[in-house]
């Protein structure tokens, strides 16, 4: 099957523990979607297993056109899209790409939080396993952190990472 249009990034809120489903779901009907996981240990009182669990419980990013725009939300498990303004908030591509990257490099150290940042200086990663990814830096909890904002969702994705291997991204100059 060909595609043929614009396709963006966008967010959608999902029930309550049914993303992985909706994520089935949306897949099957052949509309590119992303669900971030993260790996985590859960301790029950007679053993300890490691699962994966949504990154950001609740939402899913779906990669469509106006075309599949509306069978996004005839799938089962998707409440509607995150908007501002009533117009479906559109997420960076280059967002995406860092926040798989963080996934797959420091999965068991990402965290997420939806206390504000106080925004900071834009930089970039220069070397060790983030290299190339794109944030701000920020005082959280007391350590120097590079921060993924993804302010659509009112939440940011933080982990550690050296002082010494990022550099300053300067503002693009009109």
């Amino acid at each position: 099957m060909i595609k043929k249009g614009v396709y963006k990034w966008h967010a959608v809120y999902v029930k309550s523990r049914a993303e992985k489903r909706a994520l089935e779901d949306l897949r099957y009907k052949g509309i590119e979607a992303y669900l971030p996981l993260r790996i985590q240990k859960k301790k029950w009182s007679d053993r300890i297993k490691v699962v994966e669990e949504p990154l950001l419980k609740g939402y899913l990013f779906v990669r469509v056109s106006q075309a599949e725009y509306a069978d996004v939300l005839r799938t089962s498990g998707v409440v509607a899209y995150v908007t501002f303004g009533g117009v479906a908030a559109e997420i960076p591509e280059k967002q995406l790409e860092d926040l798989r990257l963080f996934l797959d490099k420091v999965n068991a150290s990402v965290c997420v939080t939806s206390e504000a940042v106080t925004k900071g200086q834009k930089v970039k990663v220069v070397g060790g396993v983030l290299q190339g990814v794109e944030g701000e830096i920020a005082e959280v909890r007391g350590k120097k952190r590079i921060v993924l904002r993804f302010e659509s969702l009112g939440c940011v994705v933080f982990a550690d990472v050296a002082i010494d291997l990022i550099e300053k991204v300067e503002p693009i100059e009109p």
